[in-house]
């Protein structure tokens, strides 16, 4: 799939700026943020980034410790609020029906892809209560083999202990980004070369968040 080395120009310069202004102050001081690995990260060229899941804050917190603007999926009536609909489609969200298949949400990654994105997918589609990985959706692996982009695992190790229950105040829980080495797409969208990338994937992430802080 032929793509653009880089994000759009006016996407990196709001990255930025939220990044230097907000993020990684509150990451490195009020949450003592540790990140390794981030030396692997290309900084040019199509990614995708998989990671655990476990808090609200982990998309900003990816984006922040890759050194580059990283696109999720976000429900389609965000897109329908003046100003916050140009905001975020800048910060690389895109839109996706709730209740729909997830086939629209693969064209959207994919797409994102072409136009130079990392594209942010949590394995687990959803978060976990101890941050690890337990049921692994395809997903990834799926628009990896039909885009032929290679993988970054990430873990998020500290982040389900951000905000408890009951709380609206988040806790300066101590957080670590781990971040392995690039992992070569599936070479088909056969079921089986999915499960083993995706497998693998899996057991990096898990394997990162067992290190612990």
């Amino acid at each position: 799939m032929p793509t653009k080395q880089r994000e759009p120009a006016a996407s990196l310069v709001l990255y930025h700026l939220f990044k230097w202004s907000f993020v990684s102050p509150v990451l490195h001081t009020y949450f003592r943020g540790r990140i390794y690995g981030a030396e692997k990260v290309p900084q040019s060229g199509a990614l995708i980034a998989v990671s655990n899941h476990a808090s609200d804050f982990d998309p900003p917190i990816l984006s922040n410790c890759l050194r580059r603007p990283v696109a999720y999926m976000a429900k389609e009536e965000l897109f329908k609020v003046p100003l916050l609909k140009q905001g975020i489609k800048l910060y690389g969200a895109y839109p996706v029906k709730r209740g729909t298949s997830d086939r629209n949400a693969i064209k959207a990654a994919m797409k994102a892809l072409k136009n130079g994105w990392i594209a942010g997918i949590f394995l687990e589609g959803t978060r976990t209560r101890d941050g690890r990985i337990h049921h692994p959706k395809l997903g990834a692996a799926l628009i990896a083999a039909k885009t032929q982009v290679p993988l970054i695992p990430v873990s998020l190790w500290g982040t389900e202990k951000i905000l408890r229950k009951g709380s609206f105040l988040p806790k300066p829980a101590p957080i670590t980004i781990r971040i392995g080495d690039v992992i070569e797409p599936p070479q088909s969208t056969k079921k089986e070369e999915l499960q083993a990338v995706t497998e693998r994937c899996t057991n990096i992430i898990n394997q990162l968040h067992g290190l612990g802080r």
